[in-house]
């Protein structure tokens, strides 16, 4: 056993369902910090801690509620555990828990780090609450007056087009992956509803005996698919209950540290949890530059170096927790990393960002969490968590064991990013003017039904084109939903901000 390898020693979730105004971001990430430490029954543990790393809340993203947290929650979170310790944190996006598990990995294993505290959290459901009454939460924003380290830099997650025309949401991006997923596998529209229905249904029968789950309940295919009782759809063919749910009250915290300074501190090795492999890397960065829209070569990458270094195989894993903020982000996963989407192992351990819960950036921490907790308890010696950030964009793999393998952790790790850089893209012509033909296509609904349809196609030249139906198009929006349109051609008109797409 090799002391510099790192492993996770404790870990802690909160759920809370009482929406209290009084209770700030920063009480959430100190509750949950300290029921880590508590996990970890050693009293020497806090002291230890040198690093602190704090999930980037997704309301930093928000103008007007930016200001509502504090400038280095991290900082603030040290002076309430009452450690010194390095601050860190990094750009937003779903992958992030991972990644910077994998990041901070790296800085135990080189001796830069003696232990490290990962925490995160989302309040939204109280925000949204004490928002829509006005309830003062002034006293959110207090603590924390030393600036982190950033890890990254930021980048918008999508460009100017595919903004105009909608694509910045992902209720809009991820159903125009399924329509292309549908396609290519040749799925008349029962089957594609029914193997959604039952993907969803069978992760809520995880989220259903998850007491951490924000929805504990389980459903049917049948009532995945239904559209009454607050069930409508979203964006076609997505009911409400196949979206991340994010007005959640939840956090999550894990400690890292190695097994020489677990030996040290006299940690139970029952509590050792090993970090077998990381990797991390992003798909083009653009959606509508994608050439191919129902697959992800860096989960496959990622997957595959995550794997090889971890010197298991994917058979050899017992438990997966596939990020799932939309149906069309699991399957792409299991087809990057060979799991069938039925696999009996399951895909995720929570229950799924759709029921489980999808708290901002943090979701993956809670997935890291529970992976730990489950090896601990024996359920399975080795797990796979994937993590991913925007649409599709960025990605980063962790594998777990109760096992601590036969080599160190690497310090160098492969270049998976140049090689995937250098795949060819599309180019995409914001103007497009003529014939196109379908690639991908979305149908946003309202409370009223169906109200625009998003394509994305291929002109004659293999340049791509973004468009909108025209407003008030009920013939297009029909015909989008009808069957499977793509390889159908239409008539693309540029426009000042938004083309329009017309069979």
């Amino acid at each position: 056993m090799i002391d510099s390898q790192p492993i996770l020693v404790a870990h802690a979730q909160h759920t809370w369902r009482d929406r209290d105004a009084s209770r700030s971001p920063l009480d959430a990430l100190e509750s949950v910090s300290r029921s880590a430490l508590a996990n970890a029954a050693c009293s020497g543990l806090l002291q230890s801690i040198d690093t602190v790393v704090t999930v980037p809340s997704l309301a930093t993203q928000v103008p007007d509620l930016a200001g509502l947290t504090p400038a280095n929650t991290g900082s603030a979170l040290c002076q309430r555990l009452g450690v010194q310790a390095g601050t860190f944190s990094t750009d937003v996006g779903g992958n992030t828990p991972q990644l910077m598990v994998n990041y901070f990995a790296d800085r135990l294993a080189a001796g830069t780090s003696k232990a490290v505290l990962v925490a995160g959290g989302e309040l939204f459901a109280t925000l949204f609450a004490a928002l829509s009454s006005g309830q003062d939460i002034s006293h959110w924003q207090t603590g924390g007056d030393q600036p982190a380290v950033q890890l990254g830099s930021p980048r918008d997650p999508a460009n100017a087009l595919e903004q105009a025309h909608g694509m910045f949401e992902p209720i809009n991006t991820y159903p125009l992956f399924e329509s292309a997923l549908r396609h290519a596998r040749g799925w008349d529209r029962d089957t594609h509803l029914q193997r959604l229905a039952q993907l969803v249904s069978d992760m809520s029968a995880v989220a259903a005996q998850n007491p951490f789950a924000w929805r504990q309940e389980l459903l049917t295919p049948a009532q995945v698919l239904d559209t009454g009782a607050g069930n409508r759809m979203i964006t076609w063919p997505y009911t409400k209950v196949m979206n991340a749910i994010l007005a959640v009250d939840m956090a999550s915290a894990v400690i890292m540290t190695t097994v020489g300074e677990a030996r040290r501190l006299g940690i139970d090795p029952g509590q050792w949890v090993y970090l077998r492999g990381g990797a991390e890397a992003n798909d083009i960065w653009n959606v509508s530059e994608r050439p191919v829209l129902h697959e992800s070569p860096a989960i496959a990458a990622c997957a595959a170096a995550a794997l090889h270094m971890a010197g298991l195989s994917l058979d050899a894993l017992d438990r997966f927790d596939l990020y799932s903020c939309f149906p069309s982000a699991v399957q792409v996963t299991c087809e990057a990393i060979g799991l069938a989407i039925d696999d009996p192992r399951g895909v995720t351990v929570t229950g799924g960002l759709t029921l489980f819960g999808g708290p901002g950036n943090n979701y993956s921490l809670h997935g890291i969490a529970e992976m730990v907790a489950q090896l601990q308890a024996g359920k399975g010696r080795h797990g796979m968590v994937t993590a991913n950030g925007n649409y599709l964009t960025k990605h980063a793999v962790g594998i777990y064991s109760r096992d601590p393998g036969d080599s160190p952790w690497p310090l160098a790790r492969p270049d998976l990013q140049t090689t995937l850089d250098a795949a060819p893209r599309l180019r995409v012509d914001a103007a497009a003017k003529g014939t196109g033909t379908i690639d991908a296509c979305a149908v946003a609904f309202d409370r009223e039904g169906p109200s625009r349809g998003i394509v994305l196609g291929r002109m004659g030249d293999g340049s791509r084109f973004v468009a909108n139906t025209p407003r008030g198009d009920a013939a297009a929006l029909e015909r989008l939903l009808a069957d499977d349109p793509v390889g159908e051609q239409g008539r693309v008109t540029p426009g000042a901000r938004v083309n329009s797409f017309e069979f």
